[in-house]
């Protein structure tokens, strides 16, 4: 297989540009035009094309891209152009951008710059910042060889960066940023643009209607008071903070407060409304997003931005603004959205989503055998957990107390105390006194005495980074592991999980412990610790199981701990018993970890 190393230049001015708005609508746009590219095969000699489109066109058609894996640094653009634009379809897509995202963590510059720097493979040039605004007959002969020079550098640094990077890279990682990529830039998903329309003036319509009737006035939008009972109106619990003036419990109602501005995605639109008119803001985040999901639709059909290792755990998460990983699920017209997503003629969407699998991973990583066996078993684990606390038997187990039991297993697994989890309840309109709160923890972690030591595991693994020893995390020895004078845990997908910068010092409630993230330096713990390895051991299984699918089906998306792919018609009973066993298998690192799911079909992603 040929390696091809690319990178396109195009057309950008101040206001059509990738800061301004996404790259779907870039690509698709009308301005767009290809000034020239560069492309270097395996080692020969780095080659610079312009011309017109036909020109360009004919010259890509004498590579062999059926046979080919084409690498570039943000693939998502420059494969979608030569997806969209030239039709051009290698056989496997490759990222230095993500592989720099999975090697260095997330909280490292990745620009072609920073990596260049980071492996010392050159200097990228800045030939791009006077090519603003000039289309390619805007170039005289010189400056277009120049501008040519500056691509064929970026292609070099690109190719030299691959191989540095690729040298002990997971090979089944290599399979995941592919799948990934085609999510995004060979797109089969459509979009049902009179539904959006329709919601999208529906939105508008209840909007208004919204600050009628509540009577919202600026007075009110203004007043901490009055707008925090007005949030309770809407069920919703008030933010609140520690006051850096008093030293006391306040409402956290301010623009810059972070609990407050994450209302704005709040998956009741009212409570969206509610918050966009504090901030001053013309549109809620549910009209925005339906505007873009309308103006996508327009141009074609859905590429599924799915960014590959977004998070420090490794997660996927969403990309060109228009986030697939946070679409509402509750609420009137909640499900609009996803019902406009839709499937090609003749196919169906078949959606299976892995159940509880943190909560599972969790049990078998510490090995709480009885809550291990319960999952295998298919036992009502949440009603076990609410005949513990309530001393009655399971089969006289209330829906409500069931709910406790559940918002225990799912919560306190990482260490949660009682404060937080009677305000946890209290979000779901589950009013608890503190005492009542603090005896649920504490039969939480009486009865799951095994999670609580995998706690202070973990806790101990955090002395050992800092002191540069090595140990094994969990019951299943091997599968998480810290390696001697590495801050990091190595994970199943062969990859670290990083803490950077990990220190310790003398705190008021013994000692604290903090890593360096973009955001300065951020407290870490045991509990904290074992949240993050079970979100990252969930996010290889989910990612090995997706690989899986795709032997077989077209994967169109992955949203937190679901799979989703298109499959023919006649083809969903059988592809539906395939999705699922390949949601319950584990991979061979996992043996002993009871998986399950729940799937659904139909001709939208909401049917699912």
């Amino acid at each position: 297989m040929d390696l091809i190393v690319l990178d396109f230049e195009t057309y950008y001015d101040q206001d059509f540009s990738l800061s301004k708005i996404t790259t779907e609508e870039y690509v698709r746009d009308d301005k767009f035009e290809v000034i020239g590219l560069a492309i270097k095969v395996n080692n020969n000699q780095t080659e610079w094309a312009s011309g017109t489109h036909e020109q360009i066109k004919e010259w890509l058609n004498t590579f062999n891209w059926a046979d080919a894996m084409v690498v570039c640094h943000n693939t998502m653009f420059d494969g979608a152009i030569l997806a969209w634009r030239f039709g051009v379809k290698p056989r496997v897509w490759a990222d230095t951008l993500c592989m720099g995202r999975a090697l260095h963590g997330i909280e490292v510059g990745g620009s072609l710059k920073a990596m260049a720097e980071r492996y010392k493979v050159g200097v990228k040039g800045e030939e791009v910042v006077a090519a603003k605004g000039m289309r390619r007959a805007d170039f005289s002969d010189e400056k277009l060889s120049q501008y040519g020079d500056y691509c064929i550098n970026d292609v070099e640094i690109t190719y030299k960066l691959f191989h540095l990077m690729a040298k002990g890279f997971p090979k089944q990682e290599f399979r995941i940023i592919d799948l990934t990529l085609r999510m995004f830039i060979e797109p089969v998903l459509d979009l049902n643009l009179p539904l959006l329309e329709h919601h999208l003036h529906d939105i508008r319509e209840r909007k208004e209607q919204l600050l009628s009737d509540a009577s919202v006035t600026k007075d009110v939008l203004m007043s901490n008071l009055k707008f925090a009972e007005l949030l309770k109106l809407f069920g919703v619990e008030p933010p609140m903070k520690i006051s850096l003036t008093t030293g006391k419990e306040a409402l956290a109602l301010a623009k810059s407060d972070e609990a407050f501005k994450a209302l704005a995605e709040h998956e009741d639109i009212r409570v969206q409304t509610l918050v966009a008119a504090r901030l001053g803001t013309k549109s809620t985040l549910e009209e925005t997003r339906t505007q873009r999901f309308i103006d996508i639709a327009k141009r074609g059909l859905l590429p599924v931005p799915i960014r590959y290792y977004a998070a420090h755990t490794g997660r996927f998460g969403g990309d060109d603004k228009i986030n697939l990983q946070n679409l509402p699920s509750r609420g009137a017209n909640a499900n609009k959205l996803k019902q406009s997503i839709i499937a090609p003629t003749g196919y169906k969407i078949i959606d299976a989503d892995s159940a509880q699998i943190e909560a599972r991973v969790l049990a078998w990583l510490a090995g709480q055998a009885d809550l291990v066996q319960g999952f295998a078993n298919k036992e009502d684990v949440y009603k076990k957990m609410a005949s513990a606390i309530y001393g009655v038997a399971e089969d006289q187990i209330n829906k409500d107390q069931r709910f406790v039991g559940k918002t225990t297993i799912l919560g306190a697994g990482y260490g949660m105390g009682a404060l937080k989890f009677q305000a946890q309840l209290k979000t779901f309109g589950f009013d608890i006194e503190l005492a009542e709160a603090r005896r649920i923890i504490e039969i939480y972690r009486r009865t799951n005495d095994d999670i609580v030591q995998l706690w202070q595991d973990a806790q101990t693994s955090l002395i050992r980074m800092v002191n540069g020893e090595g140990m094994n995390l969990g019951m299943p020895s091997g599968v998480l592991t810290i390696k001697p004078k590495m801050a990091g845990i190595w994970l199943p997908s062969g990859l670290m999980m990083r803490y950077d910068g990990l220190e310790f010092e003398q705190g008021e409630k013994g000692i604290e412990f903090s890593y360096v993230t973009r955001r300065g330096r951020t407290r870490i713990y045991g509990g904290k610790i074992i949240e993050n390895v079970c979100q990252a051991v969930a996010r290889c299984i989910i990612a090995e199981q997706m690989l899986r699918i795709a032997k077989r089906y077209k994967v169109v998306l992955t949203v937190h701990d679901a799979i989703a792919c298109v499959v023919r018609d006649e083809e969903v009973n059988d592809a539906t018993q395939f999705v699922e066993e390949c949601m319950r298998w584990t991979p061979d690192w996992a043996q002993g970890l009871p998986l399950n799911c729940e799937s659904g079909s139909g001709d939208n992603y909401g049917a699912c």
